[in-house]
């Protein structure tokens, strides 16, 4: 093992106070017991999960994901994502103008953009019967994007 990866960090803090601390003493042990690179991903309630151990603190340096631009790399990833989905019909998600609308509805995050999407495909197949994510699915999606508490609508979000 060259690495071990924590995902969803920030779960730690809906534990019991007792149950944090002990959670990261288990890190710091693990640190150092193995002797490996720990990584800990998630929201920046993870960030503050980790600060709030002096030792834990400059054990994990902060990097920060950028949201996805319309570029072709976001293209790739929608028609990664529109293959995914088990629609009788092709999804045409990666043209210009489907990831520029795309990005800015979801603001540019894959977790949300996975939200909206999948979304989409159940309005694609429960609602409109066409099986295929299109604008009118989209527009029929139940989706409501989700904000989180102290960062600015398009800001990048921590990891």
């Amino acid at each position: 093992m060259r690495a071990l990866v924590i995902d969803e960090l920030h779960n730690l803090l809906a534990g019991r106070s007792d149950t944090r601390r002990e959670f990261l003493n288990v890190l710091r042990y693990l640190g150092n017991q193995l002797r490996i690179p720990l990584v800990g991903v998630g929201t920046q309630e993870a960030y503050l999960a980790i600060r709030s151990d002096e030792q834990l603190e400059n054990r994990f340096e902060p990097f920060t994901l950028p949201s996805w631009q319309p570029d072709d790399a976001a293209r790739s990833l929608l028609a990664s994502f529109a293959a995914s989905y088990p629609l009788h019909r092709p999804s045409r998600l990666d043209t210009p103008q489907m990831a520029e609308y795309l990005l800015t509805r979801s603001e540019g995050t894959i977790g949300e953009l996975a939200a909206l999407l999948t979304a989409a495909a159940d309005a694609a197949i429960t609602t409109s019967g066409i099986e295929q994510i299109t604008d009118t699915t989209l527009a029929m999606a139940d989706y409501r994007l989700f904000r989180f508490e102290g960062v600015a609508p398009g800001a990048s979000r921590p990891v």
